[in-house]
């Protein structure tokens, strides 16, 4: 395996580079390999750095073992219902990074991604690289994205985002406010509670998973139920837009009323800064908490339907503590807060994420909000490729679920049109 300083200009012209070795570029690399294909994957820094850095030091992934595969491997461990942590699933990756032998040049970022002379020219930390196809695999949720007001609180309120979260330890003595009640703000409120920290959460409009249902993780009856390769059309036409995917506890349920009943003060979702140092939050935190209730229940509805249309010999359904326990509500319903008052030193942002696609300087190639312009993966220019993307095809895209099909797909639509 040649460098990138030996990939130089007037040097080799590669078959293809993937840019991103998490499970999404790891994957198509281990598909190009069995294709022949000439390729290099190229990493900012690590295998999997962005699982190392932009992830609490508690965190688990949201799929079972089972389901937390790489291509051509299975689980056959005596957990399969677990949940692996943050750097077990490092380690996962490191191993079918080696395993396979995939050419990863590590601590090699690219700057800039631009297309001459019929080939795609790559801007890199150690030289420049070419190459007939690129399969961008960076990932689409890794910038934290704040609401415009966060700039107007005062200096001394320590602000971070969910991805540079790692420990109630690291937080300042005091009360927390976690903005945001989706997947990550729920899962951090949470464990800030069980560290016996005072946590407001100012909640969104959000769906719920229930974590087992008959009998079954609810991952498990999600894609055999087919409900997971819905389209993204379908997903938009239902709902009107692309929606935060809904909240899933690592290990048990997490409800709204829930975490309520942990004591944490639940609020409405966050509308903005007054006088500097009061918060203001808008009056539908009942609203929320009915929409997360709705989603859950849409959800077993869906399970029991397929359950029934199949036949399937389930259990019955059991009552879920997280989602039958009384929900504690601030009353008065708490339509402001005085930071000093509230004794809150800390705010984490969990608002969203984008991907970072500035680097690509190929017109044609991301939309008027800088996201990947493209077809299940498939860019507009010829040889232009975008992988691991949330919600890219279907339900399943961007979660480790997806790449056993996507891969393959992708590296045949190399093969055919190379």
């Amino acid at each position: 395996m040649r460098s990138p300083q030996q990939m130089t200009d007037g040097g080799d012209v590669l078959d293809a580079v993937v840019i991103g070795a998490g499970w999404a570029g790891l994957g198509v690399s281990y598909w190009l390999a069995r294709r022949g294909l000439h390729h290099s994957v190229l990493e900012r820094g690590r295998i999997g750095e962005t699982w190392r850095t932009q992830r609490w030091d508690s965190f688990r992934m949201n799929t079972p073992n089972v389901q937390t595969v790489m291509p051509g491997d299975y689980y056959d461990g005596p957990d399969p219902d677990g949940a692996l942590t943050r750097d077990q699933f490092v380690t996962l990756l490191e191993d079918f990074a080696g395993r396979n032998a995939l050419p990863i040049e590590p601590d090699t970022a690219v700057s800039e991604l631009t297309h001459e002379n019929g080939a795609y020219r790559l801007t890199t930390s150690r030289g420049t690289l070419w190459a007939r196809n690129v399969i961008v695999a960076s990932g689409s949720l890794n910038c934290p994205v704040r609401p415009v007001w966060a700039a107007a609180l005062p200096p001394a309120l320590r602000q971070i985002d969910a991805s540079g979260f790692r420990s109630a330890a690291d937080l300042p003595g005091g009360a927390v406010l976690v903005v945001g009640s989706g997947q990550s703000g729920a899962q951090i409120a949470e464990e800030l509670a069980d560290a016996g920290r005072a946590v407001f959460l100012a909640t969104s409009r959000v769906g719920r998973l229930p974590r087992r249902y008959r009998g079954r993780d609810i991952m498990v009856w999600l894609l055999e139920s087919g409900f997971l390769d819905v389209r993204r059309e379908e997903v938009i036409r239902l709902a009107g837009h692309i929606p935060p995917r809904g909240v899933l506890g690592s290990v048990r349920t997490i409800s709204l009323q829930a975490l309520s009943a942990q004591g944490i003060v639940l609020l409405g979702h966050f509308t903005g800064v007054e006088n500097g140092d009061r918060l203001s939050f808008a009056d539908d935190l009942e609203a929320n908490v009915r929409f997360a209730n709705e989603a859950s229940e849409n959800v077993k509805r869906h399970v029991d339907d397929y359950i029934s249309r199949t036949g399937i010999d389930a259990p019955v359904a059991e009552p879920d503590p997280a989602e039958t326990v009384t929900m504690r509500q601030p009353n008065p319903t708490i339509g402001s807060l005085d930071l000093s008052r509230s004794d809150i030193t800390s705010v984490v942002w969990c608002t969203g994420f984008k991907g970072d696609f500035n680097w690509i300087r190929l017109p044609g190639a991301l939309d008027s909000a800088g996201q990947p312009a493209h077809e299940d993966g498939v860019a507009a220019l010829p040889g232009l490729y975008f992988t691991g993307l949330d919600f890219a095809s279907t339900r399943k895209s961007g979660i480790i679920l997806a790449i056993a099909e996507e891969a393959p797909r992708l590296v045949e639509h190399i093969v055919g049109h190379s």
